[in-house]
């Protein structure tokens, strides 16, 4: 008889490797950062290495052909004296004010409502969030039939009776810019309703009622008690409208080619025509660089305060 047969089976049993173990081990305490390492090498090299290369490529000689010879910042100098950009820079100005002001308060007050428990509420909500599942191509072309002076608005005017009457924003110079806020507050604010409504859904609703036991009015509640509590909406609401607004290519495009002549130009079609209309990289890319650090200087000092409250609330 065999002496392996007299032996128990745990003696049996080889032993695992001892590197084996310590590589499971390993593999099962960083697997989460190794599920996210693919998405972030290439968000690395996709991402933060071309944003690296646009903002090289703005300092450097480059027109129709890519030149990295380095002269500073004199493309952003020229960039700052073209009047084409100043003029795109004043038009993001008006259309970003206006664009955030206007859909933001469309959005609280569409949220305060349905917030009312009101009925068919699913049905309102899906109504109001629709356009923004709709492309700003889509939303572009619509509004551009719509505003024009011989098939929208204006012609069904004309076939009403009222003859006089004139709705020609579109091809207005000094009216255009108008037109852009008016389809991009139309997509957007069922999104920025949303954000409200998610917001004031997460309110305690005893607050409320213990505002009105007192005898406090709606509008005073709303007013004094909960609008105040909506703040990270609001700036959440505001930042993603800023990006919104500071991207509106295609809707600019769609709707008015950034035309008459340039009354609705903003930066995004300006970068866009001078880096590959008119193949001047090096100002394309300057352009591109201040968009960036324009939504930097919002997102930034925003992500450093989350970042010290976070870690306020941890050590206290």
């Amino acid at each position: 008889m065999a002496i392996s047969e007299h032996l128990p089976a745990a003696a049996k049993a080889a032993p695992k490797p001892r590197t084996l173990r310590t590589g499971t081990t390993w593999v099962g305490r960083n697997l989460p950062w190794l599920t996210l390492l693919p998405t972030g090498i290439l968000g690395a090299v996709f991402i933060y290495g071309f944003i690296a290369l646009t903002i090289y490529t703005s300092m450097s000689a480059s027109k129709l052909i890519p030149d990295y010879t380095f002269v500073g910042f004199e493309q952003w100098v020229k960039l700052w004296s073209m009047r084409r950009w100043g003029i795109a820079v004043n038009n993001l100005f008006v259309f970003s004010g206006l664009f955030i002001a206007i859909a933001t308060v469309i959005g609280l007050v569409l949220a305060i409502l349905l917030d009312q428990r009101i009925r068919h509420e699913g049905t309102i909500r899906t109504v109001i969030l629709y356009p923004m599942a709709l492309s700003f191509i889509v939303t572009g072309t619509a509004w551009k039939w719509i505003l024009n002076p011989g098939l929208g608005i204006e012609s069904l005017l004309h076939d009403w009776g009222f003859v006089e009457a004139q709705f020609d924003w579109l091809v207005r110079r000094d009216r255009a810019i108008y037109t852009v806020v008016l389809a991009a507050v139309w997509q957007s604010s069922g999104f920025i309703m949303a954000i409200f409504l998610a917001s004031l859904r997460g309110i305690d609703p005893s607050i409320m009622q213990s505002a009105m036991m007192d005898g406090a009015s709606t509008w005073r509640i709303y007013r004094r008690i909960i609008i105040p509590q909506l703040r990270p909406a609001f700036f959440t609401a505001v930042v993603i409208l800023l990006h919104m607004a500071i991207k509106s290519y295609d809707l600019v495009i769609a709707l008015t080619n950034g035309g008459p002549g340039t009354a609705t130009d903003l930066p995004s079609t300006f970068m866009y025509d001078y880096a590959f209309d008119r193949s001047r990289i090096a100002i394309g890319a300057a352009s591109a660089t201040m968009m960036l650090f324009t939504i930097a200087a919002v997102i930034v000092p925003y992500l450093y305060s989350e970042l010290r409250s976070h870690n306020r609330s941890r050590t206290s």
